[in-house]
C-alpha cells in the first residue's frame, strides 16, 4: 500500500486483466425439472404466445447447469468476481467495454461508472446497461476483497444481522391445492411475505379475470393476514383491466400490485394510482435515476424495485435508494440475482429497504456452482461475512470450464 494525503492508506492497484468464465455441468439422470406454469406477460395479448398454451420448459436443458462469471484481476494479485450473468452481457463486454478497463484504478468506482455511461450513446438501457452492471458489481466485489470486508460494510455498514427475504413463487402452478399448500408451506418456513404471479391477462377474457381474482382469494384464505401478499402482472395488463381487478380485490388488502403496465406507461400508472388504495410497485425495468424520477415526483409508486444487475449495478441502485427515501417510497431490489441486492439492502435502513426478494424455486439452481450462496433460514438471510460478495466457485461441480473472452 502507498500512503495518501494525511497519512491515509491508499491501495496501489490497477486492473490487469478482465475475463468471462463460463462453467457448466450435466446433472444426474432423473434430476427434477418442471414445465412452465401459465404466466401473463406482454406477449400474452397474442394467444399463440401465451405461456399457458406453450408447455415450455423453464430451462432450455433441464439436465444441464451453466453459469457465467466476470472476473477482474489487479496488479495487487487480487481478483473480483460477479455472477451468474446472462449471456446478453457477453457481447458488449467483449466488444470493447472490458478491454477499456485495463490500467484503471479499481477503487475509482464513480469515475469508472461515469466513463462507461458516457462511452456509448446507448449505455442508458438494454444490454450495454446490463454489461455496465456486471462491471460495477464485479468491481465492488474486488474492492471488498482488496480491503478485506463485505460489500455491505463498504456501503456504510449494517444495522441487522439477518436480512428478511420475501418468497417469490415464480414457477408455481395454480392448480387446485397447490396454491394453498405452497402458501402455507412458505409461511411455516418463516417467510412473512410472498409474491404470486398472474397466469392471465386481458386477452384471456372474463374467465381469466376470475382466475386472477381467485388467486388473491385463495392465498388470503390460506395464510390470512399472517403474511403479506403481493401480486405481479409483468407489464401485461391495460388500465381498464387493472382497475377492474383492483375493485374486486381491494377488500382483501393485497400488499402491492406489481408492474400492471409497461414501465413507460406513466399516465396509466397515474390514473390507476388515483383510483385504488392498493399500493403499486414497479422498477425492475427502470434503468437509471432519470427513469425513476417521474414516478417519484408524481407519487405513483409505494415500492421501487430497481435491479442492480440491470440498472447500473450497486453504484446506481444506492443512488436510487437515496432518491426514493425523501419521497417516503420503499426499495425492494428486484431479485434477478441475490448477491448485489442482498448487500444493498443490508446497508440501508430497514425502513427504506425492508427485505430482499428470493425466488425460492430458481435462485438455488442459478447459483449451483457457488460455495454456500446466500439462502434464507427461517425467512431471513444471515448477514454475509466473506470479503466482497463472497462468491467462490465449487470447482468439484464444474465439468466444463470455458473462457468466453480475456483481455490483459
Amino acid at each position: 500500500m502507498d500512503t495518501g494525503i494525511g497519512g491515509n492508506p491508499m491501495i496501489d492497484a490497477r486492473i490487469s486483466s478482465v475475463r468471462m468464465r463460463e462453467v457448466s455441468a450435466v446433472l444426474a439422470a432423473g434430476s427434477p425439472h418442471r414445465a412452465a406454469p401459465p404466466q401473463s406477460r406482454p406477449l400474452s395479448i397474442y394467444p399463440a404466445f401465451h405461456t399457458g398454451s406453450a408447455g415450455q420448459v423453464l430451462l432450455s436443458d433441464p439436465h444441464r447447469r451453466t453459469a457465467r462469471y466476470l472476473e477482474i484481476a489487479t496488479t495487487a494479485g487480487v481478483t473480483g468476481r460477479y455472477g451468474p450473468l446472462d449471456h446478453d452481457v457477453v457481447a458488449p463486454l467483449a466488444e470493447g467495454m472490458a478491454s477499456g478497463l485495463l490500467g484503471l484504478n479499481p477503487m475509482a468506482n464513480g469515475y469508472i461508472w461515469d466513463v462507461l455511461q458516457r462511452t456509448d450513446r446507448h449505455s442508458r438501457h438494454g444490454t450495454r446497461k446490463m454489461a455496465m452492471s456486471a462491471v460495477d458489481n464485479a468491481l465492488w466485489d474486488l474492492r471488498g476483497r482488496l480491503t478485506g470486508v463485505p460489500v455491505w460494510q463498504l456501503l456504510g455498514g449494517a444495522g441487522r444481522t439477518r436480512i428478511p427475504a420475501y418468497a417469490s413463487t415464480h414457477g408455481t402452478f395454480h392448480s387446485e391445492g397447490e396454491v394453498e399448500r405452497t402458501a402455507e408451506e412458505l409461511l411455516d418456513e418463516g417467510y412473512t411475505a410472498q409474491k404470486w404471479f398472474f397466469g392471465e391477462g386481458p386477452a384471456q377474457g372474463p374467465e381469466g379475470m376470475e382466475r386472477n381474482i381467485a388467486l388473491v382469494e385463495r392465498t388470503r384464505a390460506a395464510v390470512g393476514f399472517r403474511s403479506a401478499l403481493m401480486f405481479d402482472a409483468f407489464m401485461s395488463w391495460d388500465l381498464p383491466y387493472a382497475r377492474a381487478w383492483c375493485a374486486r380485490v381491494e377488500h382483501l388488502r393485497p400488499d402491492w400490485l406489481e408492474e400492471p403496465f409497461p414501465a413507460a406507461a406513466v399516465p396509466s400508472f397515474e390514473q390507476l394510482r388515483s383510483s385504488t388504495t392498493i399500493p403499486l410497485a414497479a422498477g425492475e425495468h427502470l434503468y437509471d435515476r432519470y427513469d425513476l424520477l417521474p414516478f417519484l415526483r408524481k407519487g405513483l409508486l409505494s415500492v421501487v424495485q430497481v435491479d442492480p444487475e440491470w440498472c447500473g449495478g450497486v453504484t446506481e441502485v444506492v443512488r436510487m435508494c437515496a432518491m426514493a427515501e425523501p419521497f417516503g417510497v420503499q426499495v425492494f431490489p428486484h431479485g434477478h440475482g441475490i448477491h448485489a441486492a442482498l448487500h444493498i439492502v443490508a446497508s440501508q435502513s430497514p425502513q427504506l429497504c425492508p427485505s430482499v426478494e428470493y425466488l425460492y424455486r430458481f435462485t438455488p439452481e442459478k447459483h449451483y456452482f457457488e460455495v454456500e450462496p446466500p439462502a434464507p433460514k427461517g425467512g431471513a438471510i444471515p448477514l454475509p461475512t466473506r470479503p466482497g460478495f463472497g462468491i467462490e466457485i465449487d470447482e468439484d461441480r464444474v465439468e466444463t470450464d470455458k473462457e468466453l473472452f480475456a483481455f490483459s
